[in-house]
């Protein structure tokens, strides 16, 4: 039997537990291929040997950047870490200038890319690193194509060698080194061993609502990111279908097409998905539009375990029957379970989802703790509304007198890459400083206060934290970003980006003569002061101290391409305050 403890023991796993003729599936031109376990393992055997032909030692590095997640990134992953070398995924998304930073800093030797606008980026820069080729997924005109390695490893002759070399990993070994997105400065390089990661994937599996061998799975958030990543190798473990999602816009498609059962997801995702259902209800008319918003105001009163009566949970039956299977269906019909990490959820989308039948499991966790730290479950009562679940097990959270999370377990990482004194600044003995505030509420529920570093003092000596203001005002469906600001001034502010589709419709339904450009927008009088009721509404649930005083729109959509946000789709804060300096000095000046 494959006792799994390094990354590559996964697929063996499988192939003796729960072999599956649909492992992996990617669509190709319009049809979804699937990869079975053993073609699966068979490939990374092929790239293995070829990987040794090409001069490949223990502990080279080989970078994978891929702008989708797919078939071939994770037969390159076991076909990489087999041998002792190490995966080294990049974001797809960062510049030209990051990419040669991160390729340099880990000194890779090999570079895999997925298409056309990711090889632009590393030719760009190949020359200033120690790359020797590079190749991709799709087929691309003077580019070696990754099945080159299956034809240079289809000689099995080396294959002896490829197993003493797997039988020389230890589970102690560095596996993967995660560069960080960052809110700020250049990437950190994060060392994850293999046990860092297995052991993280083996705790967090008993939270996982799988039936072995029986779950489809779609998987869209980036897998060169840690949070889809171990999630992969949970869904290898419990040997389900795992299918890749062609694009974050074919979500919804994709989804109707294959009808999974689980996804992960991050909360600004599940805001847009939200604010697209809100808009239809918006153009329903009559007694359609009455039961519709009836339904959503019936799940946002909703709580577990019918916690709130037989004649609430009948209500929820004929909403159900009425509203929310629609809803259900625009994702498949059979989605029980969205796993929720990278940033702090609204506790109202929590409850809505709930109501309707697909249930929002909130975890919690960093790249540097492989990642998982804590994750709600249903069953077992494991589950509350605006906790992140409890620690899984073999994971020790400890609060800090001043309410820092710390965190102790195998998943803690291996440290910074090069950088000891880094590594150093957020270790005291076996504990990782976390960064982040919170508490443990007496039925052993992690909570999530704020950011260390994000709360702020006022110069009136009083202290706020973002994040909570944040969350509040973003229930708004006028409201698509909002920044709180106010670092040493007066008073708390904060700089706006309207959810420019839902204003444009409502201009449509309610306002005439206001222009719909997202320029005339961000200056119209009619929106500002639409928006300032929306923002009185949401200020009565805070202090008098922390209530946003002013705010100013801003008529560009914050992304990642515009460098507002993080490839996990966190404000970069200091950025975005001097994108908009103009805006703040307005404020304050």
């Amino acid at each position: 039997m494959t006792e799994v403890t390094r990354l590559f023991d996964f697929p063996y796993y499988q192939l003796e537990n729960k072999p599956n003729a649909s492992a992996l599936v990617t669509k190709y031109n319009g049809k979804w291929t699937p990869t079975s376990t053993q073609e699966y393992i068979n490939k990374a055997n092929a790239v293995s040997r070829a990987l040794l032909r090409l001069g490949v030692n223990k502990n080279d590095k080989i970078a994978v950047i891929s702008t989708t997640n797919r078939t071939e990134w994770n037969i390159m992953d076991i076909g990489i870490l087999q041998v002792g070398a190490q995966n080294i995924p990049i974001y797809p998304t960062i510049s030209a200038e990051d990419y040669e930073y991160v390729l340099n800093h880990s000194e890779s030797i090999y570079c895999f890319v997925s298409d056309v606008e990711v090889l632009e980026k590393v030719k760009k820069v190949k020359a200033k690193t120690k790359i020797k080729e590079i190749y991709s997924f799709n087929h691309i005109e003077g580019c070696k194509h990754y099945s080159e390695l299956f034809e240079l490893g289809k000689d099995e002759s080396n294959q002896p060698e490829v197993e003493s070399r797997k039988d020389a990993v230890k589970p102690s070994d560095l596996a993967t080194i995660i560069y960080t997105s960052g809110t700020t400065g250049k990437p950190k390089g994060v060392m994850l061993s293999h046990w860092n990661i297995t052991s993280n994937a083996l705790d967090s599996s008993p939270r996982v609502p799988l039936i072995k061998g029986e779950n489809r799975i779609l998987s869209f958030l980036p897998i060169c990111h840690i949070f889809e990543r171990v999630l992969i190798y949970v869904y290898q473990y419990a040997g389900t279908s795992i299918y890749f999602a062609e694009s974050i816009d074919k979500i919804g498609d994709n989804a109707k097409e294959i009808k999974p059962n689980l996804m992960s997801v991050v909360p600004r995702l599940l805001e847009k998905v939200f604010d697209k259902i809100m808009l239809k209800g918006e153009e329903l008319t009559g007694i359609k539009k009455g039961l519709f918003f009836w339904a959503v105001k019936l799940g946002e009163k909703w709580k577990p375990y019918g916690a709130n009566g037989a004649w609430y949970e009948f209500q929820l039956k004929i909403a159900n029957k009425l509203i929310f299977n629609k809803w259900r269906e625009a994702l498949g019909g059979e989605l029980g379970t969205m796993v929720s990490g990278s940033a702090a959820l609204q506790p109202r989308l929590t409850r809505i989802f709930g109501a309707a039948k697909m249930q929002i499991m909130e975890g919690y966790g960093l790249t540097e703790t492989s990642p998982v730290v804590s994750v709600g479950m249903y069953k077992d009562k494991l589950f509350k509304v605006g906790a992140v679940g409890k620690p899984i097990r073999n994971v020790e959270v400890k609060i800090a007198e001043d309410g820092e999370i710390l965190i102790k377990g195998p998943n803690v990482m291996m440290g910074y890459y090069k950088d000891p004194e880094k590594t150093a600044s957020v270790m005291s003995g076996d504990y990782f400083h976390t960064g982040d505030k919170g508490e443990i509420d007496q039925d052993g529920f992690l909570k999530i206060t704020g950011r260390k570093k994000e709360m702020f003092k006022t110069s009136g000596g009083k202290y706020v934290i973002p994040p909570l203001l944040e969350n509040d005002m973003k229930q708004s469906l006028f409201i698509e970003q909002i920044m709180v600001i106010g670092e040493g001034e007066k008073m708390p502010a904060a700089i706006i980006q309207p959810n420019f589709d839902f204003i444009r419709d409502w201009i449509d339904h309610k306002q005439n003569g206001v222009g719909k450009s997202n320029e005339d927008i961000a200056n119209s009088e009619i929106v500002i002061n639409r928006i300032q009721k929306e923002i009185d509404k949401y200020n009565k649930h805070f202090g008098k101290w922390e209530q946003i005083k002013r705010f100013e729109l801003t008529p560009n959509i914050w992304s990642i391409d515009g460098g507002h946000l993080t490839p996990t789709m966190k404000m970069k804060r200091d950025v975005i305050k001097g994108i908009y300096q103009d805006l703040y000095d307005k404020i304050y000046r």
